[in-house]
């Protein structure tokens, strides 16, 4: 008699509102993380915030990647779906906060926050994490929408985006 065994491969239409995934910190993860952002982006109906949450994405992972010198640590991004938006938070053993920089027409690099600022209408910060570390965090919403309080999908309202309470401690990335 042969067994058969059923494994349920989760479909990306049943995404759910809350994906954390951590990441080796490796260029290479930033490109991984962004492609996961935008099946989620799409599965959740929200397929036109998806060029823009991918750049957001982009320029927070790239700056963990490149300025959170922790050996053995990882870093960890979280996406939530809100009513009319998502939320993109990267979180990092580092200690450094980003600034956001009005860099000179001759430099080279330096316009990521103000790139993230323009994108998100503001809508982005640093904020402390249990153990080490921090996390920042942006919203991508849609163009003309008020922001809500970042409510969630749910309609609950979510603790205040400088609140630590929003995340837990994460023994990999502390």
């Amino acid at each position: 008699m042969t067994e058969t065994t059923t494994i349920r491969v989760p479909l990306v239409e049943d995404s759910p509102p809350l994906v954390v995934k951590r990441w080796p910190r490796h260029p290479r993860s930033v490109h991984k993380a962004r492609h996961l952002l935008r099946r989620h982006v799409d599965a959740w109906g929200m397929s036109r915030l998806a060029d823009s949450a991918e750049l957001v994405l982009s320029e927070l992972a790239t700056n963990a990647v490149r300025h959170a010198h922790i050996p053995g640590r990882l870093i960890e991004t979280r996406y939530e779906r809100l009513t009319n938006g998502v939320r993109i938070e990267v979180h990092d053993a580092g200690d450094t906060k980003p600034e956001r920089r009005e860099p000179s027409a001759d430099d080279d690099s330096g316009r990521g926050l103000t790139l993230v600022d323009a994108l998100t209408d503001g809508q982005w910060g640093v904020s402390a994490r249990t153990g080490v570390g921090k996390l920042v965090w942006a919203v991508c919403t849609d163009a003309g929408e008020p922001h809500p309080g970042h409510e969630t999908v749910e309609g609950q309202k979510r603790m205040t985006p400088f609140s630590p309470e929003v995340t837990r401690a994460d023994p990999d990335t502390r």
